[in-house]
């Protein structure tokens, strides 16, 4: 049985929000968040440049593509916390995602980003840790959705986000045998 392009592009289905949310519900999403780092380096372990440039799907990003979007992606979400924790409902700044997986740094080792995620991983963990539950009610507007989005719903889409790119990579190396 072979897979669609939605169940390939979304392995583990597409985001929804758990509303209101819970401390459990809040406490699982840090710990993905947390825990991205190890489980990231763990599924692109051991793979050579020719693995590592294979598309997770027909028309999709490489895995290498993949780790770099993590990267720039986890950058941006922290960035977007910050804001909305030292800001009024700040409005975000929105970045194409396809144009930036396509520049230079984009084929660089994972190395690189992996690094990146580590410690970016450990500074967002230190400040939803720090955070109360009426922070977690603070919002951004982010002007591609046109709506405010709180940052109970922000942390549970990124830790949506760790599992869904893991599942790119994981999924691609069960289905090759590698």
């Amino acid at each position: 049985m072979t897979k669609s392009d939605e169940d390939l592009r979304y392995p583990i289905g597409r985001f929804r929000a758990v509303m209101p949310v819970t401390s459990e519900i809040r406490s699982a999403a840090i710990d993905a968040i947390a825990g991205l780092p190890q489980r990231l380096r763990a599924a692109v372990a051991d793979l050579n440049d020719t693995q590592l440039d294979t598309q997770y799907r027909p028309q999709g990003w490489t895995i290498r593509q993949v780790v770099h979007h993590v990267a720039d992606s986890h950058m941006n979400g922290l960035t977007r916390v910050k804001l909305a924790l030292t800001e009024e409902t700040p409005t975000i700044k929105p970045y194409d995602e396809n144009a930036w997986a396509r520049l230079a740094d984009a084929r660089l080792p994972v190395d690189v980003s992996l690094g990146i995620i580590d410690g970016i991983h450990a500074r967002w963990a230190a400040v939803y840790h720090g955070m109360t539950v009426e922070d977690f009610e603070r919002a951004f507007v982010h002007p591609e959705v046109g709506a405010q989005l709180t940052l109970d719903w922000h942390l549970q889409n990124y830790a949506w986000h760790s599992h869904h790119h893991l599942a790119h990579i994981t999924e691609l190396r069960r289905t090759k045998g590698w």
